[in-house]
């Protein structure tokens, strides 16, 4: 005798990462002019958050998913079911310095949307830029954060990536101003 079996579908995941799409760059162009007005507000002049828009940096996405400047460079997606709340760009680290070695890859750019945060989606995005990372060959995984930016550097501490004594000045305004950098560290 034969027994039809039918069965229901388990939870279907809500929270994801994967690999961006060139028509994923309008929604990370978005999310990152949110993160980056929340992140620089009092930190830069108004008329470089002014500039922070969507539209400008989906171009930029557009252009770099379309002709990346390497094979290991690749943009990640965080999603919550379809929507797009969180991104990280990754590829392999500038060799600066006698610190930083031709096998070191880099998280050259993060964020989760503001209302996004606390779910785990930078969690998927570091473990996932990790792994990716690994994937290519690269030893070691390094990005910048601001000095003071307590919350990002709490967040990096707790998934092991430490200071190593780097930092930098970024430029982030036309006259000039400054943002200072400290450069954090793990192995892979």
């Amino acid at each position: 005798m034969s027994h039809s079996h039918h069965h229901q579908p388990g939870p279907l995941a809500d929270a994801s990462v994967r690999t961006g799409r060139v028509s994923d760059a309008p929604a990370v162009g978005l999310v990152q002019a949110t993160v980056w007005r929340d992140a620089f507000a009092g930190k830069v002049p108004q008329e470089v958050l002014d500039a922070f828009e969507g539209p400008a940096f989906a171009s930029a996405w557009r252009r770099s998913l379309q002709d990346p400047p390497s094979p290991l460079h690749r943009l990640l997606v965080a999603c919550a079911g379809e929507q797009v709340v969180g991104f990280a760009a990754i590829g392999p680290a500038e060799v600066t310095d006698e610190t930083v070695s031709e096998t070191d890859g880099e998280i050259l750019v993060m964020g989760v949307h503001p209302q996004a945060r606390r779910d785990g989606h930078g969690s998927r995005l570091l473990n996932a830029a990790a792994d990716t990372l690994r994937a290519g060959d690269r030893t070691a995984v390094l990005t910048w954060l601001p000095a003071d930016d307590e919350q990002a550097r709490a967040f990096t501490d707790a998934a092991g990536l430490v200071p190593d004594g780097a930092w930098r000045e970024r430029v982030v305004g036309p006259g000039g101003e400054t943002v200072r950098e400290v450069r954090v560290r793990a192995e892979l």
